[in-house]
């Protein structure tokens, strides 16, 4: 019987499959017999102690044209799943928070679940670096103007950021002596009722916002920089940046497999860490991107060997 591998994303229908990161650990698990069910968050069930998910059998193609079937829904147990991707795109709201807590009790009655639900729910993307102080910028994370107008002094160029956001929204860069700063600290604290971080700004951002995957602790071999556009300091994708493929620097490898093994530690299986010239600035867990630029780049499967590794682990787990 093949292994069950389970699902939890946005809606399938609406994914771009030329670089969807989860859409390729789909591919790679059907290419190696697992039996794919779909659902998404709102398809959650907790009945008599008992976590349930409104599954549908899944199948997948890398054509832009027709890309899915699904099946029609049935309730499943969690203990039908060998395995479960929490693919969920942010926000990281109080209904992403919720599900994380199913998931873990789902867990606890024998599904595992990849990225960890208690990790996922207790690391948040941006405080995370901060677990690793010497491998970050100068930061300060914060509700109060005046202590960002004094970092911001202090430093003299600054990024401001909310705890959670994705994608580049509400990402700031802001000198000292702009005349924005008030209106910009005002937005990005709601008026001193919210956190922000700030962290010192990193010149080398004009060689890219670099994204490094980590596939259980240990990161690929090559990265995706993000290069701002000409219009833009944000080394985002979805904010127009483009992508360049490079190999790891010495101090990249260095970051990766530093933080690698302490996020396999925590259940962290595929993360993607965003680094900036020398400098962590990002670490993220809930579904990180670029498998498929990097692979279309380099002839990579980087799906696979996640798949590969999850393999091992579960037939560890069966004979522990």
């Amino acid at each position: 019987m093949p292994r069950q591998l389970g699902v939890l994303m946005d809606p399938i229908a609406g994914i771009q499959i030329k670089k969807d990161s989860t859409f390729a650990m789909l591919l790679a698990a059907q290419q190696r017999g697992w039996s794919l069910q779909y659902f998404e968050i709102g398809d959650l069930l907790l009945r008599d102690g008992q976590v349930f998910a409104l599954s549908r059998d899944l199948r997948v193609w890398d054509d832009a044209h027709r890309w899915f079937e699904l099946n029609e829904p049935r309730w499943r147990p969690f203990t039908d799943f060998d395995l479960v991707l929490m693919r969920k795109d942010p926000p990281f709201n109080m209904e992403y928070i919720y599900a994380t807590y199913l998931l873990e009790l789902a867990q606890a009655q024998g599904c595992w679940v990849i990225n960890d639900p208690r990790t996922l729910r207790d690391a948040n993307e941006k405080l995370a670096v901060t677990s690793f102080p010497d491998l970050t910028p100068p930061m300060i994370v914060t509700r109060q103007q005046l202590i960002l107008r004094d970092f911001l002094r202090e430093q003299g160029e600054i990024v401001v950021k909310p705890l959670d956001g994705m994608g580049g929204r509400s990402i700031f860069r802001v000198r000292h002596g702009d005349p924005n700063v008030g209106v910009i600290f005002e937005t990005l604290t709601a008026h001193a009722q919210q956190f922000c971080m700030a962290q010192r700004f990193i010149p080398e951002i004009c060689r890219g916002d670099k994204r490094i995957l980590i596939v259980a602790g240990q990161p690929v071999a090559h990265l995706l920089a993000r290069i701002p556009s000409a219009e833009d300091s944000r080394g985002n994708l979805a904010a127009g940046a483009i992508g360049e493929v490079r190999p790891l620097s010495d101090r990249d490898r260095h970051i990766a497999e530093r933080v690698g093994a302490t996020l396999l530690q925590r259940g962290i299986w595929f993360a993607g860490l965003d680094v900036i010239g020398d400098w962590l600035t990002e670490i993220n867990i809930t579904s990180p991107t670029c498998i498929r630029e990097l692979d279309r780049a380099c002839g990579s499967d980087i799906a696979a060997d996640l798949l590969v590794a999850l393999e091992q682990q579960l037939l560890k787990n069966t004979h522990a």
